[in-house]
């Protein structure tokens, strides 16, 4: 072996030792504890009590089951106009802005570096005569090639985190969405109920008014005394609040539409909705499709996406191995730039190993680890709110559907009843004032009924939110996979 073959064996062996020694200098990576468990869709049916039941997703456009195209045009408007869904469809920009950023630096990088500076150069620094003392030209046209080796998976995790982040920016543009279709749908039902209510009460103030008419009269004749034309007149003045406080509230219902969609209070003012159907369910939907959920959906992604943030911290304690690569021109005068001799080209490669900074990474990780743990509670208190939240719904149209079977009962009662009281009052058995009476009844019967219609169509819109409304995820999410590979 030749003395030169001999003095690269050693250099290697020497750079091989120096190495290992760098190496083994890592600072030491903390333990953390394991973190908490997501709620996913199995746990929820076994822990909080849900049947198993076939998923049959709502349609997306669920307010068109309701066939009236006036709430179609409303909720068409608020979704285009809508501040709310502007600033989610931002966010979601943003957050692709961030995931074409981390995937950038998965690839080369290249630049191009061109400057030129006049210089005077100092008589006593280290340049030499005829330099020194000259004022001279400087020129570089420089392009640069540079590429890290993800050997740990850094940039690999910084990439899926950002995804990660970009399925909820994602999500929550669905949920706002679904909340400003569901505002708008409700707003729209009460707007109904109101009129509704006040085409009734209008039609009640009527047979007051000739009941105390015909009070008045009996009470002229002598037939009825002060305290029947008191009790005649007492429930008027209760009508006509009645009317002004329905006025009232279709008026504000008709500025949140207006505000819904973008428009001006005066947009809406002569707003005319028609109180929808119940839909013919023949049982409410299931809670298994709670898991489709958009505001769950987006606390799965930041639940998967935290995970990565742990990943990419720990990758940071690993060592970081660059290779960077140079060609260009320099000289000194302009004259000379283009010159073969003022050639340069360069290529070498890096590694960066933290060594010092073990507070630092040490702090970063764990804080990743909380972040986590975070998102985990996060999701899993969104899963509970939303097993609440649906249930409720369940059991509000439970309670619903029973007391319109007794309603519907109560008016056909108040129907018979008023139609005794007209065919006795043409045979001339009884007054006008018992029919009247009878007919008081039956609208009285029939505004429970427009209540109890109204109110089980608001509970099924509410079930339809609560059950995500038809959002269907772009991307299947495992949280609990996710959140237990961080931390391996």
């Amino acid at each position: 072996m030749t003395s030169r073959s001999l003095h690269r064996t050693t250099l290697a062996l020497a750079m091989g030792a120096a190495l290992l020694m760098v190496l083994a200098a890592c600072a030491p990576i903390p333990q953390l504890a394991e973190p908490g468990r997501p709620i996913d869709g199995a746990d929820a049916a076994a822990r909080l009590g849900l049947d198993a039941g076939p998923a049959e997703a709502l349609d997306a456009q669920w307010w068109k089951s309701f066939r009236d195209p006036q709430l179609d045009a409303l909720v068409d408007q608020a979704i285009t106009n809508s501040p709310t869904l502007a600033l989610a469809r931002a966010r979601i920009a943003r957050a692709a802005a961030m995931t074409e950023n981390a995937e950038a630096a998965r690839r080369p990088a290249a630049e191009l570096q061109a400057d030129a500076t006049r210089q005077r150069f100092s008589e006593h620094g280290i340049y030499p005569p005829p330099l020194a003392g000259s004022v001279q030209t400087l020129a570089n046209i420089q392009a640069g090639l540079s590429y890290e080796f993800d050997f740990f998976g850094k940039h690999d995790a910084a990439l899926q985190a950002a995804l990660g982040q970009q399925r909820a920016a994602e999500a929550d543009a669905a949920a706002a969405r679904l909340s400003v279709s569901n505002a708008v749908a409700r707003a729209y039902v009460a707007l109904a109920r109101s009129q509704a209510q006040g085409r009734l009460l209008e039609q009640q103030k009527t047979l007051r008014d000739q009941s105390l008419d015909l009070v008045r009269q009996r009470s002229a004749a002598g037939l009825d005394n002060g305290q029947d034309l008191r009790v005649a007149e007492a429930p008027l003045p209760d009508i006509q609040r009645q009317q002004v406080v329905l006025r009232e509230q279709q008026t504000l219902l008709r500025h949140q539409i207006a505000a819904l969609t973008g428009q001006g209070p005066k947009a809406t003012a002569s707003l005319d909705a028609t109180l929808p159907a119940v839909l013919d369910w023949r049982q409410a939907p299931h809670l298994d499709l709670l898991g489709r959920r958009p505001d769950l959906a987006a606390a799965r992604a930041r639940v998967e996406a935290t995970a990565q943030d742990i990943r990419a911290a720990r990758a940071q304690f690993y060592p970081s191995v660059s290779l960077t690569a140079f060609i260009g021109l320099n000289s000194i005068g302009l004259d000379d730039l283009f010159k073969s001799g003022s050639r340069q080209f360069g290529a070498g490669p890096a590694l960066h190993l933290p060594l010092f900074d073990s507070g630092r990474l040490r702090a970063n990780l764990r804080g990743s680890a909380a972040e986590q743990d975070a998102a985990i509670a996060s999701y899993n208190a969104a899963v509970l709110d939303a097993v609440r939240d649906a249930s409720d719904q369940v059991t509000t149209l439970d309670s619903l559907r029973l007391q319109s079977a007794q309603q519907d009962a109560l008016v056909t009662n108040a129907d018979s009843q008023a139609a005794l009281a007209e065919q006795r009052h043409r045979a001339g058995l009884t007054g006008r004032l018992a029919l009247l009476t009878a007919q008081q009844n039956q609208l009285l019967q029939q505004r429970g009924r427009i209540d109890l219609q109204a109110l089980t169509v608001d509970a099924q819109i509410n079930l339809m939110r609560a059950l995500g409304g038809g959002y269907a995820e772009p991307r299947p999410a495992q949280a609990q996979t996710a959140a237990s590979s961080g931390r391996s």
